[in-house]
Order: C-alpha cells, then structure tokens, then sequence
C-alpha cells in the first residue's frame, strides 16, 4: 500500500495579496498546524517524504508538521510546481516518480487544486478543504507508478475545528 497525506497550508495572513508568495501563517494558523501534525504522530503516521509547495505558508506548515513527526525539516523537498498549480494528470504525474523506498508521503500545498486533488484521487470524497485541512488516501498498490485517479480510498480527513 501507498499513502499520500495532502494537506492544505494553514490559516495565513488575510493581506500582502500583491505578494501573495510570501504571505505568512497567522498564530491560528501555526497552532492549528501544530495540533493536526501531533494528532498524526499520536496516530503513528510518519512521513517517509515530505513535498512542499515553496510558498512560505505551506512550507511553513510543512516545517510544522516535520517537527511534530520527527523528520528532518533540511528533508522537505520544495516543488515551486505546487505553487503555481498543476493539473490532476501532472499531480498523479508527481507521484509516480516517487521512490518506492517511501510508503508515506506528506504533499503541502493550496486550494483550489489540492480539493481538485483530492476529488480526483479519491474514489469519493465529500469533504471540504479549509485551511490545514489533511487528507489521508490509500492506493493498494506495491509501486507509485501504479497509482491512477479515482483509484484511492480515504483513510482519513482531519480539519483544526475537531481539535478546538
């Protein structure tokens, strides 16, 4: 089996549109990221990979996240694509050139592709993507190369208000 765990970045700054690139995480936002990343660990689900859009509130989510799960944050592998935003077929197209040393692989990034993400990986999924949002979905398959749309079944989907 192969686990990809999307999660949207947290709560960020409601201003700095003009440079929307570098718009930081809000305290809710880092403490909302802090209780969904201990949450996972609580549950043991460590991350073999992380990828991280580059934008400064998803990599900081992810850096969050890594430090509650015990991954090296140097580890996080930043993908500027992310940012910018790519189709499902380029998304599944990410995934499949993943190692299959990893069984478990944290991808940080933004609406509205990463609920397009999830619609579209998922065999069903009804859930809405706030921020720091995180969608557990299973693909039962030995290899990423194998893993296609409409093909994943949700193992979880966690959201900061059933932690508040």
């Amino acid at each position: 089996m192969k686990r990809i765990i999307l999660v949207r970045h947290a709560k960020a700054v409601p201003y700095g549109y003009d440079d929307d690139f570098n718009r930081n995480l809000t305290e809710r936002g880092e403490t909302d990221a802090e209780k969904i990343s201990l949450e996972l660990n609580n549950l043991g689900i460590k991350p073999d990979v992380i990828i991280s859009s580059s934008a400064v509130r998803a990599i900081k989510t992810a850096r969050i996240f890594a430090e509650s799960l015990s991954f090296n944050k140097n580890d996080i592998r930043e993908e500027a694509e992310i940012y910018h935003g790519l189709t499902t077929s380029e998304f599944i197209d990410l995934i499949q050139k993943l190692p299959d040393t990893a069984s478990t692989v944290y991808i940080f990034g933004h609406n509205p592709c990463f609920y397009s993400y999830a619609n579209n990986l998922l065999e069903y999924f009804n859930g809405e993507m706030p921020t720091c949002s995180t969608v557990g979905i299973d693909f039962p398959v030995d290899s990423w190369e194998k893993v296609s749309a409409g093909t994943g079944n949700k193992a979880f989907h966690l959201v900061p208000k059933m932690f508040r």
